[in-house]
């Protein structure tokens, strides 16, 4: 809830705010390009005949978005085994991503989407409550990408403590 003044009239504002991706389960991909923490440009037409996760997290070296990361590097070989590939995304530069990644020895690549192509692409940039205050930003959602660039699952309650089990058990 937010206030809005008029003089010294105080009226309170009920926003009501959502998820704002349209993707859903059995629709193509959105046909991605950006650039990870290194420069290396990577397409969904890269990963063909591999399932691939797409996470799309607020902020590098966050405490929750570090505890998400970290959950799927220590699954990443059960990934590995059932095919799959991993890609992380959010807003964050180059730099901070590489930072990041080396920090927690991330064994996947984390794209720095500064100028939100991916993160508008997929509808994961919105309007966010944190500590009782409005904003826009990236909400926290997970989609699974199957061998021909369709979507299997999107994760929008993501539990990054136990994000590997939402992935593997959709």
């Amino acid at each position: 809830m937010g206030f809005l003044r008029f003089g010294h009239f105080k009226v309170a504002l009920h926003y009501k705010y959502k998820r704002m991706t349209t993707l859903k389960k059995g629709d193509k991909a959105p046909d991605f390009s950006g650039a990870d923490q290194n420069g290396i440009i990577h397409k969904l037409s890269d990963y063909k005949g591999k399932k691939l996760v797409v996470f799309f997290y607020p902020a590098a070296s966050t405490p929750t978005c570090t505890v998400e990361a970290c959950n799927l590097r220590d699954n990443f070989e059960r990934f590995k085994a059932l095919n799959y590939e991993i890609l992380g995304v959010s807003a964050d530069t180059q730099k901070k991503q590489e930072n990041f990644r080396k920090k927690n020895e991330l064994p996947f690549p984390l794209i720095a989407d500064e100028d939100k192509s991916l993160i508008n692409a997929f509808g994961v940039w919105g309007p966010k409550k944190f500590m009782g205050r409005l904003f826009d930003g990236i909400q926290r959602t997970t989609f699974i990408i199957d061998e021909a660039g369709v979507i299997e699952d999107v994760i929008t309650d993501v539990k990054s403590k136990k994000h590997t089990e939402q992935i593997l058990s959709s």
